[in-house]
């Protein structure tokens, strides 16, 4: 059972339901100490005091604002507990919104709201069947570690959970970083799409949604542990220039039926469309009579001969 890393309550009108927070989220990756080379022996980092110049204890040890470079606001951990804000106790719900007008980039880590005891278990069940039968999601406002939060609440397999989310002020105005203006074709984008769907899969789940790189480094730990020979790395391939978007396109649909069907073959997508050529009306004199080239061949005697 994970740990409760907060309690409060969650507000809704009149509403009040008591929760403990848990972490919805575990972190498996691999994790690597620092250690000194010659003797192994493991590297630490000590705090130390930059005017006595030695290690000072964690209880000594307390928190601060730096108002000017010679004063020091101590701040406590009482002092943020008894914050003049309704969120400080509380997850205050502001609004319901549907989940598409939320911008996935403002959205980050979540957390399970669990009942607080039989005393919540009604008003915590009329909130998740509301949220469920009204297809929306719950805006809210919380303070955690010395801050106030934006929140998103959703249910997932019949419990709360929380999703912190960023203030409009912490996004990054994405304009500068697009690209020079272009013209994309409409067969371009038809041949785009026809990949997507080759590539649609129903549920994020299979190997190629696997962590791979923690399962490389275990083996290489394993391959070190035993003196093995470690296992040989695939040659990286090399990203190649595109010059013919839609030749692009039409290699990665063929890929990509590959991967999913096991071959080459037709697989059920949509097919790539064939571009028309502007120059095809040009085209048209080279099928006339080879007299009348012989007709016109003085005109076109300054013309390069067409490579074979």
């Amino acid at each position: 059972m994970p740990r409760t890393i907060w309690s409060g309550a969650i507000s809704f009108g009149l509403v009040t339901v008591p929760i403990n927070v848990v972490s919805a989220t575990e972190d498996h990756s691999i994790r690597f100490h620092q250690y000194h080379l010659p003797d192994q022996g493991r590297v630490h980092y000590r705090k130390v005091c930059e005017l006595e110049d030695r290690e000072v204890a964690q209880e000594e040890i307390g928190k601060g604002y730096e108002l000017t470079k010679t004063m020091v606001i101590p701040i406590t951990d009482e002092d943020l507990s008894n914050l003049p804000l309704p969120t400080a106790k509380a997850i205050e719900i502001d609004a319901f919104v549907p989940l598409d007008s939320v911008d996935p980039i403002r959205i980050a880590e979540g957390y399970y709201l669990q009942p607080a005891g039989q005393v919540a278990a009604k008003p915590y069940k009329l909130l998740v069947k509301a949220l469920s039968r009204s297809a929306k999601v719950a805006v809210a406002k919380y303070a955690w570690s010395g801050r106030e939060r934006l929140g998103l609440l959703r249910v997932r397999d019949d419990v709360l959970v929380l999703h912190a989310m960023r203030w409009p002020d912490e996004i990054r105005e994405p304009s500068e970083l697009l690209p020079p203006p272009v013209e994309v074709s409409e067969a371009e984008i038809e041949g785009a799409l026809a990949l997507m769907d080759t590539m649609t899969v129903d549920k994020l789940e299979g190997e190629e949604f696997q962590d791979r790189y923690t399962e490389a480094v275990a083996r290489i730990i394993e391959a070190k542990r035993e003196e093995k020979p470690l296992p040989e790395a695939p040659a990286p391939e090399q990203p190649a220039q595109v010059l013919d978007l839609m030749a692009a396109l039409q290699e990665s649909v063929q890929k990509a039926k590959a991967s999913r069907t096991g071959e080459a073959g037709p697989a059920d997508v949509h097919e790539l469309p064939t571009p028309k050529k502007k120059a095809a009306a040009k085209k048209q004199p080279a099928a006339k009579k080879t007299a009348a080239k012989k007709a016109t061949a003085k005109k076109t005697t300054g013309r390069r001969p067409r490579s074979a």
